[in-house]
Order: structure tokens, then sequence, then C-alpha cells
């Protein structure tokens, strides 16, 4: 794991994503990411999991660069699963898993952080899903998480507007639990998770079994169409010049097709 650093707190495992400058989720990410999931399953003392970034963002988004590299429709759709899949396997974990959230999470870092049980954001952090001002579309279940916590109407003008918004706002939508000052993060997340690690093992897990039963069934139809369109989108004209304005830093010049 070359780019996640792993500690292990009084029965709380730390994360801690290190890939600077922006933290982006590049595939190598995600095998950390799955890595670490693996050892804290062979650790029955582990109660609880803390997911953080270091440097100045929790996660500015998806490696944008390493998906110029992909050329087949295919290619994005299984991209897009291989997110899916991970994502939701932490949703579905056998502990908590806590997002601490500071400077941003935009992009796949948004749909990482919506993956995690609880979510503890820095009053200013921004949280969005920029994709379409790229020409592109959420991929790693976004369009169908953020529904869940923001509502339908706020979902579709956060991702159609591209529009990011702070730490306060996402607290009182629902997207975060909380939304605490710069300097009292830390202390939150590990109090939080402490309170989580002191209670017993079984009922924890039983818990983390119990809740997802509150998904509808048409979450797996979602994430599948999904990936689905994110193939298809990534692979017009529109995309190809959305990314490459990305790159350089400009603005794209979409034809809508």
């Amino acid at each position: 794991m070359d780019h996640l650093q792993f500690e292990t707190k009084e029965q709380v495992a730390v994360l801690t994503i290190q890939s600077p400058p922006a933290n982006a989720l590049a595939s190598y990410i995600l095998n950390d990411l799955s890595q670490a999931l693996d050892q804290i399953e062979q650790d029955s003392t582990i109660k609880a999991v803390v997911l953080r970034g270091e440097g100045k963002f929790f996660s500015a988004g998806a490696d944008i660069k390493e998906f110029t590299s992909l050329q087949a429709e295919s290619e994005y759709s299984n991209l897009a699963k291989q997110g899916q899949n991970l994502f939701n396997r932490i949703e579905n974990y056998h502990v908590p898993v806590i997002a601490a959230i500071h400077g941003a999470a935009l992009g796949g870092g948004l749909e990482l952080a919506m993956s995690c049980h609880m979510r503890i954001v820095t009053e200013s952090a921004k949280l969005g899903l920029p994709e379409l001002s790229l020409g592109i579309i959420p991929g790693f279940a976004g369009t169908q998480r953020l529904p869940r916590y923001v509502g339908q109407a706020k979902a579709y003008e956060m991702i159609l507007s591209g529009e990011p918004i702070g730490g306060i706002e996402a607290a009182s939508l629902g997207l975060a639990n909380h939304a605490v000052a710069d300097e009292e993060l830390e202390n939150t997340v590990m109090t939080l998770a402490g309170k989580i690690a002191s209670k017993s093992g079984p009922s924890i897990h039983a818990v983390m079994r119990l809740l997802p039963y509150t998904f509808t069934s048409n979450f797996e139809s979602g994430l599948s169409n999904e990936a689905e369109e994110f193939g298809k989108v990534f692979g017009n004209e529109d995309a190809k010049e959305g990314v490459q304005a990305f790159i350089e830093k400009r603005k794209p010049q979409f034809k809508d097709q």
C-alpha cells in the first residue's frame, strides 16, 4: 500500500490517503483501499474505521489523466464497475467507516465519502460532483447515492450545475453528520470512533447487517445503468473535449455530441 497509510489506534483503523496534491482516486488508490479492507477483516479487534486524506484535501476527485489512457467504451464501464464494487464493499462492511473530510470531497472523492457510513466535515470543506463540467458523468455510484442524502431535487441541482456545497450546508441536508471547525475535525472523528469501539463487537456487526435493509432493490439496477451510461458518455466528443480542457486548465467548448 504505497499510497495509503494504515494505523491502528485503540481498536480503530485509521486509513490516510497519501497521493498529493489532490489525493485523486487513481486505480492504485482503489487497490490500496481494497487491500486495507482485506487486512481489517482479518483483525477481529478492529471495531471502526476512519478514512481521511493527507494534505489539503480529503480527495478532489478521480484521476482524470488516468481516464485518458482508456479507449473503448467497455474500458470506461469496467473502470466504473471497479469503483462501484469497492464502494459497495465499504457500504456493506462489517464495521462502520467514518469519512473525515477537509478541504474538498469532489467527484470520485465525494462518491467514496458517500459509501462510508458516516461523514464528518469541516465547515470550510467543499463537496460536489462536478463531472458534467468536464462533459462526463459520475461513475462511482454518485447518481445513486447522492439523492439518498440530499433528496432528488437537490441532487439534480448539484449534479447538473456541477457546483459544490459547503460543509455547513452538507450537514444541514444530511450529507454530513456534523460540520466542525478545521481544528476540531480529528478530535471529533476520533471521539465518535472511540464511542463506537467501546461497544460490543457482535452488536456492532448486527447493526451493520441490519441497516442496509432500508435500501431499495432498484439500487443495483441504478448502478448497472450508471456504469453503462458512464461508458457511453466517456466515449463521445464532448467528453474528450471536456477532459482535455480540464488538463489544459481552460473552459471546454462543448458541441453537444
